[in-house]
């Protein structure tokens, strides 16, 4: 037997390589790409779970629901749950990853902007039932909006033929086990990150909630406090790190308003003197 350039004995098999092998690979792999300035970011999963919350679930979803991929999808599932995506980036209209395997290759993903007509029927259809861009973006909303999201072909997911695929590997499949080690690794990371999935697909999430809200009446009442997020729980949805002195002022703010709003008690009137003896009474 030998090896040549497509894989062992000629037969376009790549040698079999341990995944603690693979992993070491990676670690090397991603202290090359920090040396030179690179921003790392691998797809870390725990336990066998790929994505966990509505976005993630639904991009996987959509992706093994088209039988183009279906031949490769459990390798692909394999290789991100032990480590093997070493480093995913999300742009616009493209996916760029390394992956680790016998070697250390590289997968380019490029998916097409979603077409205005479609952008704007999805818009229209779902204006007046999503309140918040942080209700979007955690995935609470009506099941009617999102059947529409997820709608195969004409909602905010790709279709097949919108995906282009390549791998640095000599696998000649139109998707290799590292492409989909990637597509996986992008389900995982829109768990983290859901706001990605518009970045990718080149539409604006801000515009779809200014549409929604443009329907809602205006509330006659606040929220009730189950649904009043902490700055905590902004900080973790938006990635924002509000600062102590923004926090104290807005409370110094709020405190201010009410103070201003509230009403002031009427002063007691002084009772009147009583009528002297012999006096008449007030009538």
């Amino acid at each position: 037997m030998y090896y040549d350039r497509y894989g062992y004995g000629g037969y376009g098999f790549q040698p079999y390589v341990s995944v603690a092998e693979r992993r070491r690979k990676a670690e090397r792999e991603m202290q090359k790409l920090r040396k030179k300035g690179h921003p790392v970011s691998p797809v870390a999963i725990e336990g066998r779970t790929i994505a966990k919350t509505f976005w993630g679930k639904a991009w996987c979803q959509n992706l093994e629901r088209y039988s183009d991929f279906a031949n490769r999808l459990p390798r692909g599932r394999t290789y991100v749950r032990n480590g093997s995506v070493v480093d995913l980036q999300v742009e616009p209209r493209q996916v760029k990853a390394v992956v680790s395997g016998s070697r250390i290759y590289r997968v380019a993903v490029k998916i097409a902007a979603v077409p205005a007509r479609r952008w704007r029927s999805i818009v229209t259809d779902c204006a007046g039932a999503i309140d918040s861009l942080v209700e979007l973006l955690q995935g609470r909303f009506s099941k009617g909006v999102m059947e529409r999201i997820c709608r195969e072909k004409t909602g905010l997911f790709p279709a097949p033929d919108e995906i282009e695929l390549s791998c640095s590997c000599p696998d000649s499949a139109i998707m290799c086990k590292h492409v989909a080690a990637t597509l996986y690794g992008v389900g995982a990371r829109l768990d983290e990150r859901p706001e990605l999935l518009f970045k990718l697909r080149e539409v604006d999430e801000k515009a779809l909630i200014a549409k929604a809200a443009g329907g809602l009446p205006l509330a006659k009442k606040g929220p009730s406090a189950r649904r009043v997020l902490s700055d905590d729980g902004l900080g973790e949805i938006f990635g924002l790190d509000l600062a102590a002195a923004e926090a104290a002022k807005a409370t110094r703010a709020v405190s201010k308003l009410r103070s201003t709003t509230s009403r002031t008690p009427k002063p007691r009137s002084k009772p009147t003197a009583k009528a002297t003896r012999g006096g008449s009474r007030a009538r």
